[in-house]
């Protein structure tokens, strides 16, 4: 907990650096550098359990959404597999989330059930390192497959700087037909439509009973200005904590930031937690 406050970061990167392009390397020591994020990785680069799991509990963090990523053209591969010793470590604190890419897995809705069999708690897709519509027709079984075990999906929006990335699969105008083609499926914007698309995804996540916020990677005392033109306090019962770790200046430091905005104890409580707790199955929180 952190000030008395339960604290899911539902946007964890903690991958094994020789997965990874020089590009991701990059973003992190620019983003991270002023947080000591290195503490938590063994000096090949490989995340050490117990340091990752000490670093986030003194950070107040209760629950741990951990990202995997299959993305050959922008960041690299990083497989599930990598963060199965992490949740081995502490499985109360780190869940997975799977992740699938149209151009790498056929058929997407086995890759799918497998992730999701090792115990995955959403479905995460990268359509701008992907290079893909994230209406793309093959990502339908997966998403079917989401809706039908009641998994959450999580696509990123908005822009993206690694060398390969296609910007224009961020816009979250191009998931308008999955929102409404499953309506029983919780679809989470990663990054709230960063960049050009604050508005396009604050409008669909006011407008859509099924469409949520995802704020990593966006400076919390911002935020009222990003969403400028929207209802900031009825928008954040629509929004889900998350830090982008380790590109971060530290998850306490921006969960406390975004407990600064002057937002009802209640609606803060679904931000850093609640909502989370709604969305993904077994947090126990």
């Amino acid at each position: 907990m952190l000030d008395g406050m339960p604290l899911v970061d539902a946007h964890v990167h903690a991958p094994r650096l020789s997965t990874l392009k020089p590009a991701w390397r990059e973003w992190a020591a620019e983003f991270g550098g002023r947080y000591d994020w290195r503490s938590a990785y063994s000096a090949d680069g490989d995340p050490v359990p117990a340091s990752l799991d000490a670093l986030l509990e003194s950070e107040g963090v209760d629950r741990a959404l951990l990202f995997c990523e299959y993305s050959p053209r922008a960041t690299g591969i990083q497989p599930i597999e990598d963060n199965l010793p992490l949740v081995a470590h502490n499985p109360d604190r780190f869940r997975l989330v799977a992740n699938v890419n149209p151009h790498l897995h056929h058929p997407v809705a086995a890759e799918v059930e497998r992730q999701l069999s090792m115990g995955a708690v959403a479905l995460k897709v990268h359509p701008v390192h992907g290079a893909f519509s994230p209406a793309d027709r093959e990502l339908y079984a997966a998403y079917e497959v989401c809706a039908d075990r009641g998994v959450p999906v999580i696509v990123h929006t908005g822009s993206s700087t690694f060398p390969g990335s296609r910007a224009r699969f961020g816009d979250p105008a191009l998931l308008v037909d999955v929102v409404e083609d499953f309506p029983s499926l919780d679809v989470i914007f990663a990054h709230g439509g960063r960049g050009w698309w604050y508005d396009v995804a604050a409008f669909l996540a006011l407008a859509k009973p099924n469409v949520w916020l995802d704020v990593a990677g966006l400076p919390p005392h911002k935020l009222p200005t990003y969403y400028a033109r929207h209802d900031f306090t009825r928008l954040a019962t629509r929004m889900v904590f998350g830090t982008d770790w380790p590109g971060v200046p530290g998850v306490a430091r921006n969960a406390r930031a975004f407990a600064g905005l002057g937002l009802p104890e209640e609606v803060l409580r679904g931000v850093l937690a609640g909502n989370a707790a709604k969305l993904f199955p077994g947090l126990g929180i």
